[in-house]
């Protein structure tokens, strides 16, 4: 799946794209993590091995000391104090991107042992890294979702990958990519890739949806 625009997306005033605890509820828009080209910093996939509950995570640690940090989220519903709160958490807790140049990032991974770069099966010298275009297409089609649904590696069946679509209007104009084909889905949802890590389906307007 690839992305032939390169219209920066204007995003909702109501979107969110970092952790949003009940302490820390502001919304951030996905301009904050489009690419300059000439920066030689990369997207890094890290680990955080603090508990869930912990009282700060990495994020928080890394965002605190000015690094642009990323992490995929799902909304989910509390009872706090006898009253029902929905918010949204990480997807997959301990993961997180991170966008830095290596040596500026090794010393802060040096620094917090439950904070560690993610490294492909059998590829241990090299931290597992995310194209600035992949990512940019991820963020900013979670970013406009009001709903995502997630797939790990090898989740998505074959029967599961509908039409190769082209979007032609809204935030991802441009874009080629898949539907999700899953019998009984009334809004159409299209695969967005973060390659080897995860899959997004976020629900797209029929209206914007023309076949490739």
């Amino acid at each position: 799946m690839e992305t032939k625009s390169s219209t920066e997306p204007t995003i909702p005033p109501n979107s969110a794209t970092a952790w949003q605890s009940p302490e820390n509820t502001a919304k951030q828009d996905s301009n904050h993590y489009l690419c300059d080209q000439t920066d030689p910093s990369q997207w890094f996939a890290m680990r955080d091995l603090k508990r869930p509950n912990a009282k700060t995570h990495a994020w928080q640690l890394l965002t605190d000391k000015g690094f642009t940090v990323f992490t995929p989220l799902k909304w989910v519903t509390e009872t706090i104090k006898g009253k029902k709160t929905r918010r949204q958490v990480p997807f997959i807790t301990d993961l997180l991107f991170v966008r830095s140049t290596k040596a500026d990032l090794d010393p802060q991974v040096q620094a917090t042992p439950t904070l560690q770069y993610r490294y492909a099966k059998g590829a241990q010298a090299k931290p597992i890294t995310v194209r600035d275009d992949h990512m940019n297409t991820f963020v900013t089609a979670v970013t406009n979702a009001p709903d995502t649904k997630y797939y790990l590696p090898g989740e998505l069946s074959p029967a599961m990958i509908g039409r190769r679509i082209l979007i032609v209007g809204g935030p991802l104009e441009g874009y080629t990519g898949t539907l999700l084909s899953i019998r009984g889905t009334r809004t159409p949802r299209l695969l967005v890739d973060l390659p080897g890590i995860l899959t997004a389906a976020v629900e797209v307007s029929p209206e914007y949806i023309q076949l490739a």
